[in-house]
């Protein structure tokens, strides 16, 4: 599964993929409301942003970005895991389209 960006398509993963006898599943185009990894970088993103004080270098932002994952609740990834079953109904409803996730 991929959201077919670019490089995922690239001719060196076509390959890879093809060589090791992989199919791909049908997926929407550019589909992060089905991409629960993209919903986890927003949330750590936004823990990031509201550090205090906020990092003033990329090592202090490193630092922080450590220090967020590893205090990540697991209520936050068991809830967007709980939410495919729901997503995935809705794009299905819209037709691959937008769902306000």
């Amino acid at each position: 599964m991929d959201d077919n960006a670019r490089p995922h398509r690239a001719v060196v993963v076509e390959d890879y993929l093809e060589g090791h006898g992989l199919e791909r599943m049908e997926w929407p185009a550019q589909s992060p409301d089905l991409n629960p990894i993209e919903h986890l970088w927003d949330y750590l993103g936004r823990q990031v942003a509201a550090l205090s004080p906020p990092p003033r270098s990329l090592d202090e932002m490193e630092q922080g970005l450590l220090r967020v994952w590893s205090s990540l609740p697991i209520s936050v990834s068991d809830n967007l895991i709980d939410s495919m079953e729901s997503r995935c109904r809705q794009c299905i409803q819209v037709r691959g389209g937008h769902i306000p996730y």
